[in-house]
């Protein structure tokens, strides 16, 4: 009953519709669902059990609008997985294939981490001081991923030819570990994934492309494995309001990464630098002051 009271209709589509937005633009969803609670005055703490698994659902609504997005490009991908299977090895010629073992190569470390290190640093920095001190750090890391990015010429016409022939399998890897910051509140996984991408020559739409294809199966995952927990105790309460937002989550996500694939095309990380720099500041400033 305290939780449905806690997270009650109007602040999951609040919460629903905020993190569709912040998972995919690069500026911390996992912060932003600690400060914002916390601006408003809201009695909950990202820490509590019933908050996690409410937050799940809103995860797994990104996830799946995520796949339905490039369902496309996932069915060429897998099927290049099963003919660098079948064939023992990856055709030169065949993008599908790279782009495919890239991803599963990229997943690898943010997996592991996530496993093993998610509910601590979630616990120990679920406090809107730490997010936004994070959140500034996070502008910061797209400010710097701006400034020192490989500048790389775009021969290829094909966006996942492009991505296979720039993108080493240590690259990915590197990618991938720089997505598991997204573990501390305030810290953007798509903001450090395409951050990675620039900094080994990737253009900021292929950045973009790859940082959304490889969060696709990690979100996914994470959430499917969560998941059971909203049917069990830790689901009392929330489940309604986190259907709600679920629906919200998929809606802003949906418009989100339409917008986003477009944006990349001639725009830059700059802007949400800026904002995670003065939304960070201002944040600090008011919580150290109230």
């Amino acid at each position: 009953m305290l939780a449905a009271v806690l997270i009650s209709y109007p602040r999951a589509v609040i919460l629903g519709l905020l993190q569709g937005v912040s998972e995919l633009f690069p500026i911390s969803s996992l912060g932003h669902s600690v400060i914002v609670p916390q601006l408003l005055g809201w009695d909950i703490h990202q820490s509590d059990n019933y908050f996690i698994t409410f937050l799940v659902a809103t995860h797994l609504a990104t996830a799946l609008v995520l796949l339905g997005f490039f369902w496309r490009d996932w069915v060429r991908i897998i099927r290049g997985l099963g003919r660098s299977l079948r064939d023992r090895g990856i055709a030169p010629d065949d993008a599908d294939a790279k782009l495919g073992w890239l991803l599963v190569v990229g997943t690898i470390p943010a997996g592991i981490l996530g496993l093993l290190l998610q509910d601590a640093l979630r616990s120990a920095f679920a406090s809107g001081s730490f997010a936004a001190a994070f959140l500034i750090l996070n502008g910061v890391l797209l400010l710097g991923a701006e400034r020192l990015r490989r500048r790389a010429p775009q021969v290829e016409a094909d966006d996942d030819v492009r991505i296979a022939h720039r993108v080493s399998f240590r690259n990915a890897f590197f990618i991938g570990t720089a997505q598991a910051l997204s573990l501390i509140p305030g810290f953007s996984r798509s903001g450090a994934s395409m951050g990675g991408g620039l900094l080994v020559g990737l253009s900021n739409r292929d950045a973009a492309r790859f940082a959304f294809l490889l969060a696709t199966p990690i979100i996914g995952a994470a959430a499917l494995l969560k998941l059971p927990s909203l049917f069990g105790s830790d689901g009392n309460g929330v489940r309604g309001p986190a259907l709600v937002a679920s629906l919200c989550s998929a809606l802003t996500a949906y418009l989100a990464v339409r917008f986003l694939m477009r944006y990349f095309e001639r725009q830059t990380l700059l802007p949400f630098a800026i904002y995670c720099l003065v939304a960070g500041i201002a944040t600090t400033l008011y919580f150290a002051l109230s």
